[in-house]
């Protein structure tokens, strides 16, 4: 096995789950989100090469997996997702808070969105961000206060609907 294999091997244990789950929120479909995830590495043994000059090699594949993302779903038709995971019945005692929360952050522009999720549920560091999304890091900071923002106003406004 080459050193480049192993090395691509290696990036597959350690971030392969992460991107999974970013590639899935980003397709929509678990079946495309790996077919997504299977291309990403490919991509990332093509340009294995660069790898020792990249910051953060967490930032390089996310950046591969969002580029890889983008541009299959421009290729692609818009097609109606079916639900793949329909919950049985709603967990007794769960949090409505979460739900309503969920709901907000699903509200948000992309932009704003996209860069709160990288930092949230892949937490990524501002650099990382800036590094997948091609933007400077004093705008995630900008956009993750801007995206706070909203949704503490989003979330008040559905506190003063439910208050009524």
């Amino acid at each position: 096995m080459s050193e480049a294999v192993r090395q691509v091997e290696g990036l597959y244990q350690a971030y392969g789950p992460a991107l999974l789950v970013y590639l899935r929120r980003l397709a929509g479909r678990r079946e495309l989100a790996e077919d997504l995830l299977q291309e990403t590495f490919v991509q990332a043994l093509r340009g294995v090469d660069r790898l020792d000059e990249v910051v953060s090699p967490r930032a390089w594949l996310f950046t591969i997996a969002r580029n890889v993302g983008i541009s299959a779903l421009r290729r692609r038709r818009p097609v109606a997702a079916l639900a793949e995971d329909v919950p049985a019945a709603e967990v007794a005692g769960a949090d409505p808070r979460l739900e309503r929360m969920a709901q907000a952050i699903d509200k948000l522009p992309d932009k704003l969105r996209e860069t709160l999720e990288l930092r949230l549920r892949h937490e990524l560091s501002y650099e990382e961000i800036a590094a997948v999304l091609s933007i400077p890091v004093g705008t995630v900071r900008s956009r993750l206060h801007h995206a706070v923002r909203q949704l503490r106003d989003e979330l008040a406004k559905d506190e003063d609907a439910h208050a009524t």
